[in-house]
């Protein structure tokens, strides 16, 4: 079986840190596989925060995770600290892939990679919505 591969940019238009509670925690006593997509999310909503979106709406559109990737570089602890970095990548005209690394924060050491893929629709019918520009504007990037 073919192994996941992530291509990383140099830089990041986002980041955040969370901490890896007991509840993150499995039987092997390390970070979950579903709570890795836990923390993921969390650094996802904050990435929208950021940006101006407290909610889900987004000029009137919704986001919706299309799929999502993630290869493993190294275990995550209980009481670590993770920096998430993100950035947007691969635009289309209904979306975008958002690219996402976490590195434990004392040592540097990757723990996982991975990308999301975030499409806008419409909120009153949920179907497909191009990019809303004035979202493209915030961001800085081009369509």
């Amino acid at each position: 079986m073919a192994r996941i591969q992530i291509e990383l940019p140099a830089t990041f238009l986002f980041s955040t840190q969370v901490q890896i509670y007991i509840s993150h925690v499995n039987l092997g006593g390390h970070l979950d596989n579903a709570q890795l997509l836990t923390l993921v999310s969390e650094a996802r909503t904050r990435f929208f925060v950021a940006l101006g979106y407290p909610g889900m709406d987004v000029e009137g559109c919704l986001y919706v995770v299309g799929d999502l990737v993630a290869q493993y570089k190294s275990e995550g602890f209980y009481g670590e600290t993770l920096q998430i970095d993100m950035t947007p990548g691969d635009l289309n005209k209904y979306g975008f892939d958002l690219l996402f690394q976490m590195r434990e924060v004392k040592t540097g050491r990757e723990v996982a990679r991975g990308k999301t893929g975030i499409v806008f629709v419409h909120a009153q019918d949920k179907k497909v919505a191009l990019i809303p520009p004035a979202f493209l504007q915030r961001l800085q990037l081009p369509v």
